[in-house]
């Protein structure tokens, strides 16, 4: 990821941060700090580069979007990031997620269904040590890398995959978008108590499927 190429854009983010993520609720100083650092236009195409600051989802190819900046700051938020988490980023797309968890302080293992996207992703977050991207199925986890502290998912499925239920630690934290209606769907927080899930509901969102063995079918 190249260094930020100016005021102009540095601008356009804290307004961004000022009405679109402040303003909407968002309150976590690690979270507001890493939406300030990472520039989101370094991860979009140059077709959309110029609305990068819009609170929207955008198209970044092959019938996937970069997620609003609201629902990537309210992602973090809610999985409760800290400095020296491992977290799971289940559907990296651009990568521009899993640049804000790393600017959070995190370890972050990158999981893209989609060939293309993960080869685009490596290459605009080859300067992050701190991201690991892995192209394969994200409804499975990586186990050889488990426990995470945090999994993360930008693709709705219709329940919590168990592998990452199997992969989390206790005390960690799943936050996903479940679609167990067609039509409506949740993004939800789960969190590990021992045996036990603990469920709480973020509000109504829009996201694409999630894919996999343990997604839609």
């Amino acid at each position: 990821m190249d260094d930020d190429p100016g005021p102009d854009r540095a601008a356009e983010r804290e307004a961004m941060l000022e009405w679109h993520i402040r303003a909407r609720g968002i309150s976590d100083r690690r979270v507001l700090d890493a939406m300030a650092a990472v520039p989101r236009e370094r991860f979009l195409p140059p077709s959309t580069a110029g609305d990068a600051y819009a609170d929207s989802p955008l198209p970044i190819g092959h019938g996937q979007t970069i997620s609003q900046p609201y629902i990537v700051a309210l992602t973090a938020e809610a999985g409760r990031l800290k400095p020296g988490d491992r977290v799971l980023d289940v559907g990296t797309g651009s990568g521009y997620a899993a640049a804000v968890y790393a600017a959070i302080g995190a370890e972050v293992w990158s999981i893209e269904y989609v060939p293309q996207l993960a080869e685009q992703a490596r290459a605009a977050l080859a300067d992050l040590p701190s991201v690991h991207v892995v192209e394969g199925d994200g409804t499975l986890g990586l186990p050889d890398q488990a426990p995470f502290d945090a999994i993360l998912a930008a693709a709705a499925g219709p329940d919590i995959p168990a592998p990452w239920i199997e992969q989390l630690a206790d005390g960690g934290r799943i936050v996903m978008p479940l679609e167990r209606v067609a039509g409506w769907q949740q993004l939800v927080r789960a969190t590990r108590r021992g045996e036990d899930l603990a469920l709480d509901d973020l509000g109504g969102v829009r996201f694409v499927p999630l894919r996999g063995a343990h997604g839609v079918r």
